[in-house]
């Protein structure tokens, strides 16, 4: 395999590719064909949005909560 390199994607990619898997259209297996990475690597994306996706919400409008 001489001359062979990783595909370096971007965190846009990588987001692509998470919310694909997400939405569960197409297997684990299709996705990772198309977009040519690894199986495993659709699942470690996959799992990172999903233990992050509620960091998406906060931020400086986050108003507190009234008891």
């Amino acid at each position: 395999m001489i001359g062979s390199k990783r595909k370096i994607f971007t965190n846009t990619e990588k987001a692509k590719v998470a919310l694909a898997a997400v939405k569960g259209l197409k297997t684990i297996n299709e996705i990772a064909q198309e977009d040519e990475v690894h199986p495993t690597q659709v699942n470690q994306w996959k799992k990172e949005l999903l233990d992050n996706v509620g960091s998406l919400f906060e931020g400086k409008h986050n108003p507190t909560r009234a008891e």
